[in-house]
């Protein structure tokens, strides 16, 4: 993939200490993530002087902040992530269901936004199980992958996660496996989300009860209990969204379409157009019209305002599992589904690990194509100073 033409780190180093001056309002996390993807690459961050055996060519790469926020970081995480999900996948359709919060609980997530993300997680994943346990839908044990994004394509707040999953489950003995009654079908939408917005206001009331939920700013009027009720009433009369695509094929497959969604930013650099030191130029999908490719151009304050909103929580776990593919049972509970599933196939044969030397090739030789040599690790000083044609030795 070619270079893009403007990156995220760009902005910051134009506009970043003059964003981060006038938002006093930014989080100790939020500023450190400005901070690591402003350094990414640098030589502030080190990095090596590689060499090229073929023509002898030197050239210095530095090293990555490996920020889970960062736009330039995230292609060999995720290769490593999906590599160790190979053992979890079962060749089997799979479904992909995701839930939205409405657009009225977004002003309660600024100030909240751990507790609201913690509960789309849990309420989601709720949802499912049960509903799949219930005899009238699946009467099944199902296991459950959850992404959590919260950008929309313009990033402004879009709360919503991914679950893929198996489609199907396991009886209640767990000595069958139980398949979905109707081909492509798995579980009724509308059903889901009538329960997910039941389970998930459930939790609010509770929090609200206890003073849990910090209501300041533009949520202090519902700290009157009248208010409060009318919040409540006015999502209980929302229809929440929950958007079940058809059922996709095994695990070759789920690992191709899991890579669409896992260890995503906000924003890619390569859908960054143009930036003029002041205003930036991108890309964004109009999914409500036809899914047409639409430009958007906004301050460097308002496109860094809008990027902070989706750096989570220090510590938030945003892909997570859950049923019998929770970290407490996966390998047994697998195991069983693959005996139990008469027309199973072998996993997708997982990559032999390549036995790197202590000097490995890293990237290609911008002069001939050759493996670059990974050189010795250098210090920013040294870095520095090779730059500008100094003898560090």
């Amino acid at each position: 993939m070619s270079r893009p033409a403007v990156e995220v780190a760009d902005i910051l180093h134009a506009q970043g200490d003059a964003f981060v001056e006038q938002h006093p309002w930014l989080s100790v996390q939020q500023r450190s993530v400005l901070r690591a993807i402003t350094r990414c690459r640098t030589a502030a961050l080190g990095g090596h002087l590689d060499r090229c055996d073929a023509c002898g060519h030197q050239a210095i790469s530095y090293n990555s902040c490996r920020n889970r926020h960062c736009p330039k970081c995230q292609a060999q995480a995720r290769e490593r992530w999906l590599a160790a999900r190979e053992r979890d996948l079962l060749d089997v359709p799979y479904v992909h269901v995701v839930f939205t919060l409405p657009h009225a609980l977004l002003p309660l997530g600024y100030r909240n936004s751990a507790r609201l993300y913690a509960w789309l997680f849990q309420m989601s994943t709720a949802t499912l199980r049960a509903v799949a346990a219930d005899p009238r839908h699946l009467g099944a044990e199902i296991g459950i992958l959850s992404i959590l994004h919260t950008w929309g394509q313009t990033l402004v707040r879009h709360p919503h996660v991914h679950c893929v999953v198996p489609a199907g489950g396991f009886s209640s003995d767990h000595q069958r496996w139980i398949r979905p009654k109707y081909a492509g079908f798995f579980l009724a939408v509308k059903v889901l989300s009538r329960v997910f917005r039941g389970k998930f206001v459930a939790a609010l009331r509770r929090a609200y009860r206890r003073g849990e939920l910090d209501l300041a700013g533009a949520t202090e009027p519902l700290r009157d209990p009248k208010q409060w009720r009318a919040f409540i009433d006015v999502l209980f009369q929302t229809d929440w969204v929950v958007y079940a695509k058809p059922a996709f094929g095994g695990a070759s497959a789920v690992l191709r379409y899991l890579g669409r969604y896992t260890h995503r930013v906000a924003i890619s650099n390569h859908r960054l157009c143009s930036f003029d030191g002041d205003r930036i130029t991108f890309q964004w999908k109009d999914y409500a019209n036809h899914d047409q490719r639409r430009s958007m151009t906004l301050s460097a304050m308002e496109f860094l305002r809008r990027f902070v909103q989706h750096i989570l929580p220090r510590g938030f776990v945003r892909i997570r599992q859950s049923g019998f593919l929770a970290n407490t049972c996966r390998t047994a509970r697998v195991g069983l589904a693959r005996t139990l599933l008469v027309t199973a196939s072998p996993l997708v044969t997982a990559p032999t690990a390549a036995t790197e030397p202590a000097t490995g090739a890293s990237w290609a030789c911008p002069r001939c194509g050759a493996a670059m040599i990974l050189g010795p690790i250098l210090s920013a000083f040294q870095l520095t100073t090779i730059s500008l044609g100094f003898d560090t030795s």
